[in-house]
């Protein structure tokens, strides 16, 4: 029976409820990518669950991720708990969310997705770099779910978390509300480190394999992915460093492809440069999702964006990553050269790099990255035993400054 909305009610009976906490509908490519990765995992290993996918753009990630798992739905209760936090900072934003989690009365008019929350078998916030000093009320996120299984006594689970960087007054609250997730996965070194755990790999090696590229007979020999958001250096410096490089390797133009994780967002430094490039190619972000990344292995790339950094390097290509921002995306760029990717990374814009050679991933490599991630995934999802149900406990005192 449906409701008068024409959705399937959530089963209260024997079918499981499955809950992921994503940054999916943006758009941004990886993001996209994590997402459809889990949910095919899901298609695949319990097509007859509930899943609910809590993005903050649950339109647009419905009609891009339709279809991959047959029950797939989409919300954004937890997104607008953190968006309707008081304050701006992660210790009043996870203290009002996690109180909200467990008074909805708190939220009226999301009561119901709230009582959603509680209810689910497992709640899993999926990889990505969404919870860190950058954005801080999105430590709410990690507090709501806390909340939830308190409530519940469900399986919370955090995979391919990039939770750097955190200054030292929100670390406390990040470990303490990590201490209730079951399963705890991260994705670099620093964040290891935050949390007392084991480095594991980023979640888009879940799903990674020839169907995530284009099959095309010919394809640029340098390909470009260059964002003009969270650029610390400024994007003329960026500009400039690109088409230096371009120069000193003597690329010709028709040789060239443009690439674009977010949708206009990663034009702007193109167009700076677009006429000095007369015949070069442009994949907007349309094309990635329906045809696939257009990466190979004799390809050069030149990547701001950690995902074309992270499927380019698994397709066999060379690559520069660029870091335009020291304290994350060097962060990230480093854990990929980390697991042996082979990339050059640029840090000082000034220098001109000589064009890598050196190949990407070897296919042995990433056999290994995708069978640890499955192990991680198989965790999360192992049968859920419920625990009796937890007093809600609270944060520990914020740090003095």
């Amino acid at each position: 029976m449906e409701d008068e909305t024409g959705n399937a009610p959530v089963s209260a009976g024997p079918r499981p409820c499955y809950y992921l906490v994503a940054l999916a509908g943006y758009p941004n490519y990886g993001d996209e990518l994590i997402a459809a990765g889990w949910l095919r995992y899901l298609a695949e290993t319990a097509p007859e669950a509930e899943v609910w996918v809590d993005t903050p753009s649950p339109g647009p990630a419905a009609v891009l991720l339709d279809g991959i798992h047959p029950r797939a739905k989409f919300t954004d209760t937890l997104w607008r708990l953190c968006e309707e936090a008081p304050g701006e900072g992660a210790w009043p934003a996870a203290a009002w969310v996690r109180e909200a989690a467990h008074h909805p009365g708190l939220v009226p008019r999301l009561h119901c997705g709230v009582e959603l929350l509680s209810r689910a078998d497992v709640i899993h916030v999926v990889g990505g770099g969404y919870i860190n000093e950058l954005w801080p009320k999105q430590v709410g996120l990690l507090a709501g779910v806390a909340a939830a299984v308190e409530r519940s006594g469900g399986r919370a689970a955090m995979t391919g978390q990039g939770l750097s960087p955190s200054g030292e007054d929100v670390a406390p609250l990040v470990r303490a509300l990590a201490d209730h997730f079951e399963v705890v996965d991260v994705r670099d070194d620093a964040s290891a480190e935050l949390l007392g755990v084991r480095t594991g790999v980023d979640d888009a090696f879940l799903d990674i394999g020839p169907e995530r590229y284009e099959s095309a007979d010919e394809l640029p020999e340098v390909m470009l992915c260059l964002q003009s958001d969270l650029v610390e250096v400024g994007i003329g410096k960026l500009a400039g460093a690109v088409l230096s490089m371009l120069r000193a390797w003597k690329v010709p133009p028709r040789d060239i492809g443009i690439i674009e994780g977010i949708p206009g967002v990663d034009r702007e430094v193109f167009a700076l440069f677009e006429r000095e490039l007369p015949g070069a190619r442009f994949y907007p972000f349309s094309h990635l999702w329906t045809h696939g990344l257009p990466a190979a292995a004799h390809q050069t790339w030149i990547s701001t964006r950690f995902h074309p950094h992270l499927l380019a390097a698994a397709a066999g290509a060379s690559g520069v990553a660029i870091s335009i921002h020291p304290d994350y995306y060097a962060t990230k760029h480093r854990s990929l050269a980390a697991l042996g990717s082979n990339w050059t990374l640029l840090e000082n814009l000034s220098e001109v790099p000589e064009r890598p050679t050196a190949g990407g991933y070897h296919p042995d490599q990433l056999a290994r990255f995708k069978h640890a991630k499955r192990e991680v995934a198989d965790q999360v999802y192992a049968p859920v035993v419920r625990k009796p149900p937890e007093p809600p406990q609270p944060l520990p005192p914020a740090a003095q400054s």
